[in-house]
């Protein structure tokens, strides 16, 4: 991805960075102010793209001709750019692991410059998928068992969230996408049916069906609501002895619109009437965790569900409240104070305690150099502009995340809101931000 791909103030700050000669030593973290309504946890995703992003960045001779041109910067801080290589150290929190409101899941020790230039991307790539995997979590905790499969590429905003949808999904526990590109890019296990319009070109639903049946003999899904859904049923009914004839087996069928939860029941009837008792159902057509957990929860015969453009576009909570903030520079812990967005300053770890039967009992707050005792999260993953070990498989990250869910408390796997998860702030973080503003205090005095 192109360096320009960034706000202008960044290359507006970085350009009187240069001419102050300012190149001290940066610390930024990235950490969630609060959680989404109904939300009662995150689970860190991105993790990957942004360690690409940082050991590719650099600015190609064309973008920097365009920035040399464009008439907002000088020559010098041009020339500045053509060599600027990202030299820091990034600790965070592994992918795939639960978080909380004001923790920290990505550190960034980085010379000033290269530190604050790298935000807006950063911001980009974690926000989205923390994002939708949080809300993909949510679906497989109302649907523990059944097939879970993305299906929302279409109506994600653009090429990029629709493939990094089926990373971030897959990750938090689905079991595969129909994303074909993110099939091959990390092996995410591929699902697909048919459209509509496979079955409108046919003179009737027989023939599509058993043409489609015939063309992918090893996992054939047809589609039955394109006309009368129970109809549908009952000819792929009378359609299966002539295919099993043949050794060829229709695998399931999908149901995308209308009583999702009647027509399944209705038509597991007709197919188990007709033998065909080894047939999934599957649904799809607007679902979400909330319409997902009813249908399980009313025994619906329902074996896996399509689920999209809610998941894929966090539709009840598109955005997070996420931001990238400095905590300390040349040596010096910095805090923001503004009113409703003040921060806790300095480098921090969030260390992570669990009770006797593994469930996670609560988080505390604290710097990085007082730690007590407990699980710490953040660790280091690059060192000097480049990664300390090979990315983690994805099954790995998904193995976490299933990990840290069957690990939150119970309360906190409820769709509705439960009362907070018990983040700490301690002693020793406190006693930094009243260092930071005696510091700044005095400065102002000075200033005044």
């Amino acid at each position: 991805m192109s360096a320009l791909l960034t706000d202008l103030y960044q290359f507006a700050m970085l350009q009187a960075y240069h001419d102050g000669g300012m190149r001290g030593t940066a610390v930024f973290e990235f950490f969630v102010r609060a959680l989404p309504e109904r939300r009662n946890f995150l689970v860190a995703a991105g993790l990957q793209q942004v360690l690409e992003y940082l050991e590719g960045l650099r600015f190609t001779p064309e973008e920097t001709a365009w920035l040399a041109g464009c008439g907002r910067f000088k020559r010098s801080f041009v020339d500045f750019l053509a060599a600027l290589r990202f030299t820091g150290d990034v600790a965070a929190v592994p992918e795939g692991t639960p978080f909380f409101a004001d923790e920290p899941i990505l550190r960034v020790v980085a010379p000033l410059p290269e530190a604050q230039l790298v935000e807006t991307r950063l911001i980009n790539l974690l926000q989205f998928q923390v994002m939708v995997a949080s809300k993909a979590a949510r679906v497989r905790l109302a649907a523990p068992g059944k097939l879970l499969v993305d299906f929302g590429l279409r109506r994600a905003h653009g090429a990029e969230a629709g493939l990094f949808s089926a990373r971030a999904s897959y990750l938090a526990g689905f079991d595969g996408t129909s994303n074909v590109l993110a099939g091959q890019r990390w092996e995410i296990p591929l699902y697909g049916t048919m459209a509509h319009s496979y079955v409108q070109v046919h003179g009737s639903e027989s023939e599509a069906f058993e043409r489609f049946a015939r063309s992918q003999p090893a996992a054939a899904t047809v589609l039955l609501d394109t006309y009368d859904t129970e109809a549908a049923a009952r000819k792929l009914v009378r359609l299966a002895p002539k295919l099993a004839r043949e050794g060829i087996a229709v695998a399931g069928v999908r149901i995308d619109s209308g009583d999702l939860g009647e027509l399944a029941r209705r038509v597991r009837r007709i197919l188990d009437d007709g033998g065909l008792r080894a047939v999934k159902v599957f649904a799809s057509g607007d679902l979400d965790e909330h319409r997902v957990q009813a249908l399980v929860a009313g025994g619906t015969p329902i074996d896996g569900f399509g689920v999209g453009t809610r998941m894929n576009t966090s539709a009840d909570a598109p955005y997070l409240e996420c931001v990238y903030k400095l905590q300390e520079y040349d040596g010096r812990p910095r805090r923001k104070r503004s009113q409703g967005k003040a921060t806790w300053p300095g480098r921090k770890q969030v260390v992570r305690r669990f009770d006797g039967h593994g469930f996670m009992a609560g988080d505390v707050l604290t710097t990085a150099d007082a730690v007590p005792p407990g699980e710490g999260l953040l660790r280091e993953v690059m060192r000097n502009g480049r990664r300390l070990e090979a990315p983690e498989p994805l099954e790995t990250l998904r193995r976490r995340a299933q990990d840290g869910l069957a690990r939150l408390p119970e309360s906190l796997r409820s769709l509705s809101a439960a009362p907070p998860y018990p983040v700490t702030v301690a002693d020793t973080l406190r006693a930094l931000a009243e260092e930071a503003d005696r510091r700044a205090a005095s400065s102002e005095a000075e200033d005044a």
